[in-house]
């Protein structure tokens, strides 16, 4: 078994990453570094409210930090603006339209109930002079961030004609130290980084964090006791179970489709293979025995085959497999490096490393026509995971000597950085939509 390949470094190297990397705390900000060539010029307003309460956030502030974000939208700055109109009576579209923008966003905050906030918001095209869209959305105040991005989601939708993915949530670990003793959490936030809730605090490293398809529970592997386990975890209860304790490599868990199984990767028999674990009757079937190196698993969206990378021709590429074990191809040939493949909504392709004699890179594969093209320009890149609407992807990388976050658009076009104020970060994993 050629345990010497790049193929198990890289299975190792988010482990050496989070030791090797310490600092004092995780707190994720966004650095948007490329949109797309043409976005769509937009006045997010100031909300207005009624007097005698405090609005506990800025909710057109973050709707316009979303909407900026997807890189399909330019929000024009609040001191360019030339008045602050809170209904769509009170608009004039001749001032808007000088500005050059072609949407107006702007809304009305208020008490619902004893501890409700509401929001009521008009969108209205600018070259048409029309009211496009109105709705009414109501939260508690502790929720004020998921109502604004309920406001960020219906607003992309209307003008994109693809579902909104602000209200998803963001899986990562991070890696602190703290007198000179390494701490590892981790971390659930939202999709922007805000309500950071820790979900583990240990003193051994945490891996590959992975999100059930209905988003209430999560599987990853620990190392609490010395020796990697993988942990299933229910997110409303808090409870957690350790699914597996075999000598040798537990990792790279992943439901399937319909959250009934767990796919995995176990060396307990010899070399590194794909076993299929059905988590009602915890019967675990192997797909996968080669003395190559098989891993990373992932589900297609059938649910009836897995692709996962495999050594077996010489050097790491990308392969499927039918649940069954039969039917096995090989799916990758260009680069001398394929791996991680995580399969897009609709099975459109996979997005997966990718190195051709260079640094690796974040890449999308299409896979009918076979065409590979590399969408990141950062080196040591890893770990790519997908939005539930296949519109951007995260993956974690390098800057500056530090571990960050990163995301980029599915065509190339939208990058933005996610590091941390203090340290260190890894291991992404978007959620489904969860609504």
């Amino acid at each position: 078994m050629r345990l010497t390949t790049r193929l198990l470094q890289g299975m190792m190297f988010a482990l050496v990453m989070l030791i090797s990397q310490l600092s004092a705390a995780a707190d994720l900000t966004i650095e948007i570094n490329r949109g797309n060539d043409d976005p769509l010029p937009i006045a997010i307003v100031p909300f207005s409210w009624q007097a005698g309460f405090t609005v506990p956030e800025d909710i057109a502030r973050i709707v316009e930090r979303d909407l900026h974000r997807s890189g399909q939208f330019a929000p024009i700055p609040r001191e360019d603006m030339i008045s602050r109109p809170d209904s769509s009576r009170e608009v004039y579209y001749g001032d808007w339209k000088s500005l050059g923008v072609d949407y107006i966003l702007v809304g009305k905050l208020g008490l619902n109930g004893s501890n409700g906030l509401s929001a009521s918001y008009e969108l209205m095209d600018v070259n048409t002079q029309r009211v496009i869209f109105t709705a009414t959305d109501i939260a508690s105040f502790s929720k004020a961030r998921y109502l604004a991005h309920t406001i960020s989601d219906r607003i992309y939708e209307k003008l994109t004609n693809i579902r909104g993915a602000f209200r998803t949530e963001l899986l990562y670990v991070s890696s602190t130290r703290d007198t000179d003793k390494p701490r590892f959490r981790l971390i659930k936030s939202d999709i922007d980084g805000a309500n950071e809730v820790v979900l583990l605090d240990q003193n051994q490293p945490i891996m590959s964090p992975t999100w059930s398809p209905e988003g209430k529970r999560i599987a990853y592997v620990s190392f609490e006791t010395t020796r990697p386990a993988i942990y299933l975890h229910n997110l409303e209860t808090g409870q957690r179970e350790q699914l597996t304790n075999y000598p040798g490599l537990n990792g790279s868990p992943t439901f399937s489709p319909d959250g009934r199984k767990l796919a995995m990767v176990l060396s307990k028999d010899g070399s590194p293979d794909i076993y299929v674990m059905d988590l009602a009757s915890r019967q675990l079937d192997r797909l996968t025995d080669h003395f190559a190196i098989d891993t990373e698993p992932a589900w297609l969206g059938d649910g009836k085959s897995i692709v996962f990378t495999s050594d077996r021709g010489g050097k790491p590429q990308i392969y499927s497999v039918a649940l069954d074990g039969q039917q096995l191809q090989r799916l990758t040939f260009e680069g001398d490096y394929n791996a991680r493949a995580r399969v897009l909504p609709d099975d459109l392709g996979l997005i997966l490393v990718h190195r051709n004699q260079g640094d690796y890179h974040i890449a999308i594969y299409d896979t009918k026509r076979r065409k590979m093209e590399v969408l990141t320009t950062t080196s040591l890149d890893e770990s790519p995971s997908v939005a539930p609407n296949a519109t951007m992807l995260l993956y974690a990388t390098s800057y500056r000597g530090k571990g960050i976050l990163a995301a980029v658009s599915v065509d190339g076009g939208v990058t933005y950085r996610l590091p941390s104020q203090y340290g260190d970060v890894r291991e992404p994993a978007w959620s489904p939509f969860l609504d």
